[in-house]
């Protein structure tokens, strides 16, 4: 697994083998961050579901400003606390807690994120519970922010009321979605 633009691009990451994790491919990356491409100078950041902190770590390489990687798996933080110090790169804070304590968190703090990526678990009702918490708390939102969500499953995103897709992309069983907020 390599960063594929930008300030690090070639750089390998550690990670891809972490347990109960799915990296993102190389050829889905690319084509999300070409998707994406416009919102990323000074944006800052939040990888949700981040595993290696692969998807965070392209964000800065691009230029945004500040990422958060959350993941509740020890192993995982410890992973991207390497790939970080590995890379030494500054700009970045590590979380080790569930998506919704994290999204509360962040909301209590009144932070404001210009991307979130959302690529929980396959099978679960993850991203359900992260993109129902986004819509009833929009003030995690820039104006232009997007999400950025990757999943196997059929997910109805109508039901979120200040959320509209803006992008969609198949890759075989996969499907990347790109939400902004309604205007």
């Amino acid at each position: 697994m390599k960063i594929i633009s930008g300030k690090y691009k070639g750089r390998i990451l550690k990670g891809f083998d972490i347990n109960g994790t799915r990296p993102t491919m190389d050829r889905v990356k690319e084509s999300v961050f070409a998707m994406i491409q416009e919102y990323i100078k000074d944006s800052t950041v939040l990888d949700l579901y981040a595993g290696s902190g692969n998807l965070a770590i392209e964000a800065i390489s691009n230029g945004a400003k500040k990422a958060y990687l959350v993941d509740n798996n020890k192993i995982a933080i410890n992973i991207i606390k390497d790939n970080i110090k590995t890379l030494n790169v500054d700009n970045t804070i590590s979380v080790q807690k569930n998506a919704s304590d994290a999204l509360d968190n962040f909301i209590n703090q009144k932070i404001v994120f210009d991307i979130i990526f959302l690529d929980p678990p396959y099978h679960t009702d993850e991203l359900d519970k992260s993109l129902s918490k986004i819509n009833d708390n929009v003030g995690l939102l820039s104006d232009n922010a997007v999400i950025v969500c990757e999943t196997e499953i059929e997910i109805d995103y109508g039901k979120y009321d200040k959320l509209m897709v803006y992008k969609t992309r198949n890759y075989g069983k996969k499907c990347v979605n790109i939400l902004k907020l309604k205007m």
